[in-house]
């Protein structure tokens, strides 16, 4: 038997930079009964799988032990304060001004300008923005060495110790006198300064990459107005139940996910959708929590509260996929966790080098000092988490969300998309256009369809609902899946079957039924038998059925060509429909009449084929297809099996979307590549010139610094972006 497993969301106070969290992975990972534990550096957050055997105390432990503080997210409010950006930004002014009297005279003597201060004014401005300013660094440092291992913030602090100690050293030398010798207190300051204006700055643009979760999660109304016994009252959300009715007036937002029982509106559902033009609403149609109402007054019934809302969900989602980590992190994970043992010989090795060299050890120190400075592993860590926040965000605005930073990544390199028809290529609400038999055929076919949700079944519900044809009682009722229906009308047992169950039957077809079942099928119309299987089999009706291509279809697929994605149909229509459909569209690959395990089949023939591949679809038969995919798209008009089971799922029925979903991940990963670039050659190239000595430690510094703020600024270009114009 499987163990129950319970699943831990962890804010993570502390860390810096990506071996930072690295040793927290680390350290939830080793913790017993943990079977999983990712922590993102980007959003200071950790999310642990474990089993019952394990409690958050223990998890809390792992992590204060590794050196950091974890905050279950729930409790995150009751956390202690974390320092405000204005305090910090206060911190930082502070120490600027302290160090400016530091490096303004190196400057001004390039100018000729003697102005330099005095030894002791020197260490009077550098002490409090070594020990006060840079607490913060020893401190962090000091529990890395306790957990044996580096950080970021080891390098900095033994960086400008070194500078700062041997600044006091000159100072004081000569025995015991005060000397008049170069001193290096501006390196030590002006280090430290700079590497707190790079974190606040990127805190800053980190803060940026949430702005999706913060928007959705301020579309929360805080209550509602429910009518209890024929009196509205204002309850907090909290409160409200399923099945309350709620009243939303005129610019207001609905509160709950519901069904209107009353009222005709427009609702605004753009930030959970994506779609910009207001949808049009009345009696029986659903609502989401979060949409505005934006001009009837509208009486809801609730149908979800709570986590169990629309909104709830897409928040979830987003927030999974942004606290997960991409496949490529891994990598750069392994890399980051032997950076700082190799960068710290480096920089060992360069002091003995020049000092050995030249006997100048002052110099080798502060060239030791400027590769400590210069290799702060910051930009690595955040390179990929900051490009997928950012991604993600903007995917969920458009209405595409993506379930996990794994999908994100992979969805770049699909070449081939597999599409459903009924529901995503067309419109998926056929009408029945043709119906070969009498008003009592209609009325055997709607009284078996009565409680399937199949769009060819509410064709034929909505066709004798349009006639005023009541139902008949069935018993025995089932849906045979990827064939039809059955049940028992009296004593007779009939069924609705498509072409393929009608042929495993072998029920003779009469001749007119079957030119009028072939032409109907030639003009790409979708055809049902109704048949008499008790107590004498026999064909007693046709039904003919046309559904419309959705508008955006055809733009759709050719924007996929565009991008060099190449398009095949799988469905269970008949090979007319399904050919008329796909000659409309230009797809020149189709699979039709197939059942569910057929459609998975077919989906890996074309893994099997080199093809990386996504597929798209809407209903439960999809769902095995879906999760054989490389990417499975769903519709979320569709079922929720389609949706649990999908990598993607989009918010609106609009092909064009799944484009967009794929030239989104294209731009994500592009960012990654460019992040990690730069990532990497700050360090290849800065390293080198600092261990050779052409670059100070104040010059590391800035470097360091700008390191990470650009790589999350260059993430934060994601969020500019477009639908292609077709």
């Amino acid at each position: 038997m499987s163990t129950p497993m319970q699943e831990f969301d962890l804010a993570i106070l502390g860390m810096t930079c990506a071996s930072c969290s690295n040793r927290v992975e680390k350290a939830l990972r080793a913790v017993s009964g943990v079977s999983t534990a990712t922590v993102n550096l980007a959003t200071e957050q950790a999310t642990v799988q474990a089993d019952a055997s394990v409690s958050a105390d223990r998890l809390l432990d792992a992590v204060e032990h590794a050196g950091y503080q974890a905050i279950p997210m729930h409790d995150l409010q009751a956390a202690p304060a974390v320092p405000s950006s204005l305090r910090d930004g206060v911190a930082i002014l502070i120490a600027a001004l302290l160090s400016l009297p530091l490096v303004l005279p190196m400057l001004l003597g390039a100018l000729g300008i003697d102005l330099m201060l005095p030894g002791w004014v020197q260490w009077a401005l550098a002490t409090p923005v070594q020990f006060i300013f840079g607490a913060r660094f020893y401190r962090a440092a000091w529990k890395a060495l306790r957990a044996g291992a580096g950080n970021m913030d080891l390098l900095v602090a033994l960086g400008t110790s070194a500078s700062y100690g041997l600044s006091v050293y000159l100072l004081f030398d000569k025995h015991g006198q005060m000397d008049g010798a170069h001193l290096y207190f501006e390196a030590s300051a002006v280090v430290i300064t700079l590497v707190l204006l790079g974190k606040w700055l990127e805190g800053r643009a980190k803060r940026q990459t949430t702005a999706a979760i913060s928007a959705l999660q301020a579309l929360r109304p805080e209550s509602a107005r429910v009518v209890a016994d024929g009196v509205e009252t204002m309850l907090p959300l909290a409160d409200v139940k399923v099945g309350d009715i709620v009243i939303v007036l005129p610019g207001e937002r609905v509160p709950v996910d519901g069904q209107i029982i009353e009222g005709d509106t427009h609702i605004d559902e753009a930030l959970i959708t994506g779609e910009s033009l207001p949808v049009s609403k009345t009696a029986l149609d659903r609502v989401t929590g979060g949409s505005i109402n934006q001009e009837g007054r509208l009486r809801i019934t609730t149908t979800a509260v709570g986590a169990e809302t629309t909104l709830a969900r897409i928040i979830r989602m987003v927030e999974s996929a942004q606290a997960g980590k991409a496949p490529i992190q891994r990598t750069v994970d392994r890399v980051s966790e032997i950076f700082v043992p190799v960068i710290l010989v480096i920089a060992l090795l360069t002091l003995l080098g020049w000092g050995l060299y030249n006997g100048l050890w002052a110099e080798a120190i502060l060239k030791a000092v400027a590769v400590l400075v210069i290799a702060c592993p910051c930009a690595l860590g955040l390179a990929t988490p900051a490009a997928m926040m950012v991604g993600t965000g903007v995917a969920a605005r458009r209405g595409i969300l993506i379930r996990d930073a794994q999908a994100l990544e992979f969805a770049h390199h699909i070449d081939t998309i597999a599409f459903d028809k009924t529901g995503t290529l067309t419109l998926g609400h056929p009408t029945l256009v043709h119906l070969a038999g009498d008003v009592r055929t209609l009325q055997i076919a709607a009284s078996l369809q009565q409680a399937s949700e199949h769009p060819l079944a509410r064709a034929v519900t909505d066709q004798a609902r349009s006639e005023h044809i009541a139902s008949d009682p069935v018993t025995d009722a089932r849906s045979v899946a990827g064939r039809g229906m059955q049940g028992r009308i009296g004593t007779v047992l009939y069924a609705i079957a498509g072409s393929r169950w009608l042929t495993e039957l072998a029920v003779a077809v009469p001749d007119a039924l079957y030119r009028a079942a072939t032409e109907w099928q030639s003009a790409g119309l979708t055809v049902s038998w109704l048949l008499q299987l008790e107590p004498t089999p026999m064909v007693t009706g046709l039904m003919a059925f046309g559904d419309e291509l959705k508008p955006g279809a055809k733009k759709a697929l050719a924007r996929l060509s565009e991008m060099g994605v190449r398009s095949i149909m799988i469905t269970g229509d008949n090979q007319g429909s399904a050919d008329a459909v796909a000659k409309l569209l230009g797809i020149s690959e189709v699979h039709a009449e197939v059942l569910p395990a057929g459609k998975a089949a077919i989906i890996l023939q074309q893994k099997r084929a080199g093809h990386l591949i996504g597929m798209v679809g809407d209903g439960i038969n999809d769902a095995p297809a879906l999760a054989a995919a490389d990417i499975g798209i769903a519709m979320a008009s569709g079922t929720d099996v389609a949706m649990q089971t999908a990598g993607i799922t989009l918010m609106r029925s609009e092909p064009m979307l799944i484009a967009d979903a794929l030239d989104i991940s294209r731009r994500t990963y592009a960012k990654i590549r460019q992040n990690l670039f730069w990532a990497f050659v700050y360090n290849l190239i800065g390293i080198p010139l600092a261990a050779f000595g052409m670059l100070n430690p104040m010059l590391a510094g800035t470097a360091m610094a700008f390191s990470s703020v650009s790589v999350v600024s260059n993430a934060l270009l994601l969020r500019r972006w477009k639908q292609v114009k077709q």
